[in-house]
């Protein structure tokens, strides 16, 4: 997860360009001020494979975007290069309409952005209520004791964790551990928050619960919540739309219940096409 010690205010609305008149639909969502988050034919490349093959999506304010795909579809490596992990080959990346796309990944922080990776993070030896503490502090310094107890009294009731403020992160159940994680996104709230496999090693109804909260998230908060899982149920249940990512490219882009209909989605990554059927061959 990403530590973020400040706040960039968004661009205003009415100091976006004038796109009136246009037949496009990215230029005109920037204008309204609803793209939150914005890659454009972004190509990475590592050595001699290509991991991503100039990727274009975009998710808007108050949207759950669900990016969903079979392993090694390059979903990771997506999330990594929007929030700053790593460097695109080519392409561009906008955070709320900004170029972020020479920006390392505290800055994009900075800029409103939280980030969920895949691998576990919380400090396993302290408490709940020390990581809350521990991560309020690095975000927001030297904030008085009590505002700090307070904040963190508040994050705790957000992510359900209230009663678990003075338990070891270690021994946590998977789900708390990500929702403990997701209270530390949540430490300075963000504009767009990604999440790498959030229900990752934790059971259906915890799961459930955490996609409540990433929900509400978006619904309530306006957020902006990019997430990929491989739970591919609980993924679609969240979300308000997907996007297939096959080989390093966007195959399909869907709401929920068209997604789960998709040829391609059904074929080559829910059905039983990659059985019977290879894969294209790879494309330099």
């Amino acid at each position: 997860m990403t530590g973020e010690d400040g706040h960039a205010p968004a661009a205003r609305d009415d100091d976006a360009p004038d796109t009136r008149g246009t037949d496009d639909r990215p230029a005109r969502d920037h204008a309204e001020g609803r793209v939150a988050i914005r890659g454009d034919a972004v190509r990475v490349e590592r050595g001699d494979k290509t991991i991503l093959r100039g990727v274009t999506l975009s998710a808007e304010r108050g949207e759950v975007l669900g990016v969903l795909g079979p392993s090694g579809a390059g979903k990771s490596t997506l999330f990594q290069t929007l929030v700053g992990e790593i460097a695109a080959s080519s392409g561009r990346v906008e955070l709320l309409g900004e170029d972020v796309t020479d920006l390392p990944l505290w800055a994009r922080a900075r800029r409103g952005l939280s980030y969920v990776p895949q691998t576990p993070s919380v400090l396993w030896d302290l408490t709940v209520r020390d990581n809350l503490a521990s991560y309020h502090r690095v975000v927001h310094g030297r904030a008085g004791v009590e505002a700090r107890s307070a904040a963190v009294a508040r994050l705790a009731e957000r992510v359900a964790l209230a009663d678990r403020l003075d338990v070891r992160a270690g021994e946590l159940s998977g789900g708390e551990r990500r929702r403990l994680e997701l209270a530390r996104a949540l430490t300075r709230p963000p504009r767009v928050l990604v999440c790498d496999e959030p229900f990752a090693g934790v059971d259906p109804q915890q799961a459930g619960r955490l996609g409540d909260m990433l929900r509400a998230l978006a619904r309530d908060d306006g957020v902006c919540v990019v997430l990929a899982d491989h739970h591919v149920e609980e993924a679609l249940r969240v979300c308000t739309r997907a996007v297939l990512l096959l080989d390093g490219e966007v195959a399909a882009e869907a709401e929920p219940a068209a997604f789960r209909e998709h040829p391609l989605v059904v074929g080559r990554y829910l059905g039983s096409w990659t059985r019977t059927i290879p894969p294209p061959p790879p494309r330099p």
